[in-house]
C-alpha cells in the first residue's frame, strides 16, 4: 500500500492536479480546503504534509508551527506550497523541510515528494 500524503490547498484545481499525480505515482492522498476541516482530519499522521500557505480560514505557516510543536507530528515532513516571493525565507520559520512555489513544475513537485516520503 503506497504512503498517504495529507494536503492543505484552497484551489481545487491544484488539489485535483496532485491527487491525480500522486495516485499515478501509487501514494494515497487525503485534501483539505480549510484549517478546520485540516485541524479535524481523522488520519492525524500521513507521511508528509503539503501546505498551501495563504488559506481562506488561516495561514499555511501557522498550521507549520502548529505540527511542528506538536509531539505526534513534528516527525512528519512539510512541503510548503506558494506564489509568495519570500516562500524559501517562510519555509525556514516554520521548520518545514521543503518548499514548491506556484505555478508548480509538476516534475520538481513530485521529485521533492519522493525526496520526502522514500529518503
Amino acid at each position: 500500500m503506497g504512503k498517504n500524503i495529507c494536503i492543505l490547498e484552497d484551489d481545487p484545481g491544484i488539489i485535483d492536479i496532485i491527487k491525480i499525480l500522486l495516485k499515478e505515482e501509487g501514494y494515497r492522498a487525503e485534501s483539505y480546503s480549510s484549517v478546520n476541516d485540516f485541524l479535524s482530519r481523522k488520519n492525524p499522521n500521513p507521511d508528509l504534509f503539503i501546505l498551501d500557505v495563504m488559506l481562506p480560514d488561516g495561514n499555511g505557516m501557522e498550521v507549520c508551527r502548529l505540527l511542528k510543536s506538536d509531539a505526534a507530528t513534528k516527525r512528519i515532513p512539510i512541503l510548503m506550497m506558494s506564489a509568495h516571493a519570500d516562500l524559501p525565507q517562510m519555509t525556514r520559520a516554520c521548520i518545514a523541510e521543503e518548499y514548491v512555489t506556484k505555478p508548480f513544475d509538476i516534475d520538481v513537485l513530485l521529485r521533492k515528494i519522493k525526496r520526502q516520503v522514500n529518503p
